[in-house]
């Protein structure tokens, strides 16, 4: 059963990211929004993680929080979603796992 896990909070003050990112399990997804869009900066400790996650597992990030943060240089493997697509992910996915 697939989960789409939520981050929304900056990946630089604490362990919530690399806390998902031990608990994914095969098909799973992780959609970054708000300040958690910042682990998508390049030569961060956050994005070698992420960079190092399966290939099995979807990285996601709202366009519009990447967009408004200015940020550039993301993973090929990176979808942006818009919000009705967000919408469609919580509905594709079995589980939704807030990271509140």
């Amino acid at each position: 059963m697939a989960t789409l896990h939520l981050l929304s909070h900056s990946p630089f003050s604490d362990g919530r990211l690399s806390s998902c990112l031990r608990l994914l399990a095969t098909d799973d997804a992780v959609l970054l929004s708000g300040d958690a869009v910042y682990a998508l900066q390049g030569g961060t400790a956050q994005r070698h993680a992420l960079d190092l996650m399966p290939d099995s597992v979807a990285l996601l990030a709202l366009e519009e929080d990447v967009t408004a943060r200015g940020l550039d240089n993301l993973p090929e493997r990176l979808q942006l979603v818009s919000y009705p697509g967000f919408v469609e992910l919580c509905c594709r996915y079995a589980r939704t796992n807030s990271w509140l």
